[in-house]
């Protein structure tokens, strides 16, 4: 089957005018006995170790799912399967406690939401209801409160009040419905496709500055509601809501005294049972949960008061109330989903998407942590996704998880997703048997509940210092995020935020120039001593300079100018005259390839010279810019340009490049022409230590890299190649040394339990020779009297062997470099 397909890619190669290459056509074969570039000690082993290029098909085969991963892939995508079966009445018990608490909560918080999004309250409900029945068959959360959410309600507003804008009048739950269906279908698509991962693009900065923003726009929106004016819109930006409010203050009524009086009450009891919690933290469960509770009381308070005031004046109430509130699934139907109107909402679908994801993941993966199991960020997007489109059903406008209600859920002790089931039964009931109460709750008290609850949103001093002392800049850009949405709207500053980060980023990729390396011997210290490698094992204390501890010094490479924050006292020097190590910063892709490259090419011609002066046949073939020698014909070099080393190897470190592309190889043929041109007649060595991807190897390998360059003076040399090589066991391993250590032990032991003559022999023998490692070989040599072969240490080359100038880390790289530098220099001195 191989040599059909062989004779296939050659016939193929032949037609289309493609040179085929293998591994080994392009190794130089010097006049030595060490064949294919590998060392004497690989030629000496049975199986030696050759890395084969990674192929298409391979990447292909990878890339389809097993039978197995399939499998799993239906089985995430139901998470309930995997904890239902153990279920328990201990879980049960909790999941009751949370979910009462949370329904408890949510129905007043989703009816206040569905007016922040221009809707009659009974919508808030119907969201309220369908969010935690459906979460718990999708979700990878126990602490997530899924519904109505101040942020995407005010977001749901802004489109149903621009699309009726535009001229053609919808219903605004049509509106919202139609947004629901549309946002939820794109979310579960990313989440089936386990796109998760997109929602990292979104920065912290962004989502702080995104809900900072809102949340001060959303406080600004209620004020007219908090003192009971109208005659202007509360849809305009937040800071012309905030003049209209000051402009029309005389104008107050008596819904300003109950809007200011719930607001004050509401934070006077969370202060007040905050304080007690920390004072007698005996009863800290019973105060959180009457801590919980203090909205349901404000709002009973203040209907209570409200009723007393307009029981007797319903067509013309003294305080502005919530209304009638429709007993049960009033708008029950089929989403009617129009093409118009999608088209009419369509430019404010990314933001919706946006907050649906970012605040929803965040908050689950934060609560995830806290305590002590991991979401699954692909799957919470099928979870947000078939919430809203199941929920399109009830008339549900789009919801998702809440921070506050996730908060005082976790707290109440949820133990299972399940509680979502009882506080949907919470919200049932409300929606069935409560809504004649509804009538007389005041707008004000909604206003004061929301203003409240988006309080917690802002992102307090404290964290901002933090993100100042993280990054400067990402405090400018979240103040940024800010002004725009208080002075503009809120997706405006969202978007801002986003390209801002997304324009930092790639400023960073662009301009990540790398960093040339010096070498310094350093040793590990422990108080006064040189430890080994390990930090038992003293081997001499430092400054003595004992030959032990001189051993144990190692070679490690800091930049050269001590851009990582290392001492500048500790001078660094470049391993070997006119070689150079350089490392990438921030990967090599086409980005930063040019940046990087020009950087290494101008760090080189400054710290070397050429290795021959340019000559030219005619004088018209000096290239322009080169102004060349002066009209006396001395050099218009410095005299101590002449002391510097010409160009002899490179090496780069591609510790931080995961994947390189078309372009940065092509960068880097370019650099190593222009090079090579520059050093010539000598050769430049291009090494590559520490790369991490086969894929890379792949592209450098295409690339001509990784085999040594052919000599333009003739003057061969033997090529030393020099491999790392791993210990993989045998008698002399490691770990054959630490089972004689136990031998050891356990016959120490039997020694001193049966004393007999035979053990002490035993023990004798052992001790005998205190330089000598004991193995399991040469200790039954010894106990028997007979003759063992000696066994050697059997080791395996890490890299493989067509690609010499391939290394694993740096110190080979630099051992190779030098001894091959070397050879060269010996081996033209012999000619």
């Amino acid at each position: 089957m191989s040599g059909t397909s062989n004779n296939v890619e050659h016939t193929l190669a032949r037609v289309l005018g493609i040179k085929l290459k293998h591994d080994d056509e392009d190794i130089y074969h010097y006049e030595d006995p060490v064949s294919r570039g590998e060392s004497v000690f690989s030629t000496r082993t049975s199986d030696s170790f050759i890395e084969g290029p990674p192929t298409t098909s391979e990447w292909l085969h990878e890339q389809l799912p097993s039978q197995a991963e399939a499998v799993s892939y239906i089985k995430s995508l139901f998470p309930f399967i995997s904890w239902l079966p153990h279920y328990n009445l201990q879980w049960f018990a909790g999941d009751v406690v949370a979910g009462i608490t949370i329904g408890a909560v949510l129905v007043p918080q989703g009816m206040a939401y569905a007016l922040l999004a221009n809707l009659p309250p009974q919508f808030g409900l119907y969201s309220s209801f369908m969010g935690p029945i459906t979460y718990w068959i999708f979700g990878t959360s126990k602490d997530i409160s899924i519904g109505p959410v101040a942020v995407l309600s005010t977001v749901v507003g802004t489109v149903v009040a621009d699309v009726n804008a535009h001229g053609t009048i919808y219903v605004p739950n049509v509106i919202a419905t139609a947004f629901a269906v549309i946002a939820g279908s794109i979310v579960l698509a990313l989440g089936i496709f386990r796109l998760g991962w997109i929602v990292d693009l979104i920065s912290i900065t962004s989502l702080s500055a995104f809900m900072t923003g809102s949340a001060i726009t959303i406080g600004a929106s209620q004020l007219p509601s908090l003192f009971g004016l109208a005659g202007f819109s509360t849809r305009d930006a937040a800071f012309r809501v905030i003049i209209n409010t000051l402009k029309h203050l005389p104008e107050t009524k008596l819904d300003a005294a109950i809007g200011l009086t719930a607001l004050f009450f509401l934070y006077l009891i969370r202060y007040t049972l905050t304080q007690a919690a920390e004072r007698w933290p005996a009863n800290k469960r019973i105060i959180f949960f009457l801590n919980t509770m203090r909205t349901v009381f404000v709002i009973l308070l203040y209907t209570m008061v409200s009723w007393l005031i307009n029981k007797d004046r319903k067509d013309n109430p003294a305080v502005r109330v919530l209304g009638v509130v429709p007993k049960g699934f009033k708008n029950a139907a089929v989403p009617e989903i129009e093409s118009n109107l999608v088209s009419k909402f369509a430019s404010h679908l990314p933001a919706g998407v946006i907050v649906m994801l970012v605040e929803h993941i965040a908050i689950s993966k934060s609560f995830g942590r806290v305590n002590n199991y991991t979401i699954d960020p692909s799957q919470e997007m099928v979870a947000i996704g078939m919430t809203n489109l199941l929920g399109s059903f009830l008339g549900a406008y789009p919801s998702t998880g809440s921070f506050s209600r996730t908060a005082i859920k976790s707290k109440a002790g949820v133990r299972t997703p399940a509680a979502g089931l009882i506080t949907g039964l919470v919200v049932l009931l409300a929606t069935y048997l409560l809504t004649a109460v509804f009538f007389y709750i005041p707008n004000a008290v909604l206003a004061a509940v929301i203003i409240h609850a988006v309080g917690d949103l802002i992102t307090p001093p404290n964290t901002l210092y933090q993100f100042w002392r993280v990054s400067p800049i990402e405090v400018f850009i979240f103040f940024v995020g800010v002004f725009i949405s208080v002075f503009a709207q809120i997706e405006d500053g969202l978007y801002a935020t986003v390209c801002i980060s997304a324009a930092v980023l790639i400023y960073r990729i662009l301009k990540a120039r790398g960093q040339f390396l010096g070498k310094v011997k350093v040793h590990s210290v422990l108080g006064d001593h040189v430890i080994g490698d390990n930090h038992k094992q003293l081997v001499g204390e430092y400054g003595t300079f004992e030959e032990r501890a001189e051993n144990a010094a190692r070679n490690i490479f800091l930049p050269l100018d001590h851009g990582d924050g290392s001492n500048p006292e500790v001078e660094l020097e470049n391993p070997y005259p006119g070689i150079f190590i350089y490392r990438f910063s921030e990967g090599f892709n086409y980005p930063s390839a040019n940046f990087a490259l020009e950087y290494l090419t101008s760090f080189i011609y400054a710290q070397t010279r050429r290795t021959s002066a340019e000559t030219f046949e005619r004088k018209g073939d000096r290239p322009w810019n080169n102004p060349g020698q002066r009209k006396s014909g001395k050099s218009r070099e410095e005299p101590e340009h002449s002391q510097k080393p010409t160009l002899k190897a490179i090496i780069l470190d591609f510790s931080s490049v995961n994947n390189v592309d078309i372009t940065s190889v092509q960068r880097l043929i370019d650099v190593r022409n222009v090079l090579d041109a520059y050093a010539a007649p000598d050769v430049v060595d291009w090494h590559v230590a520490c790369i991490n991807n086969r894929w890379t190897k792949r592209a450098l390998v295409a690339g001509g890299f990784g085999i040594p360059t052919k000599p333009r003076d003739g003057v061969p040399h033997r090529w030393k190649s020099i491999f790392s090589v791993a210990e993989i066991g045998g008698k002399d391993s490691a770990a054959a040394v630490a089972e004689e250590n136990a031998i050891r032990r356990e016959l120490s032991m039997a020694s001193h339990r049966a004393g007999d003559e035979e053990m002490a022999k035993v023990n004798a023998i052992i001790e005998e020779e205190e330089d000598e490692t004991p193995t399991p070989s040469n200790l039954a040599e010894k106990l028997e009297g007979s003759p063992r072969p000696a066994y050697k240490r059997k080791g395996a080359i890490i890299s493989g062997l067509y690609r010499p100038l391939f290394h694993v880390d740096l110190t080979s790289a630099v051992q190779s470099a030098i001894a091959n530098v070397e050879a060269r220099l010996e081996a033209r001195s012999s000619m």
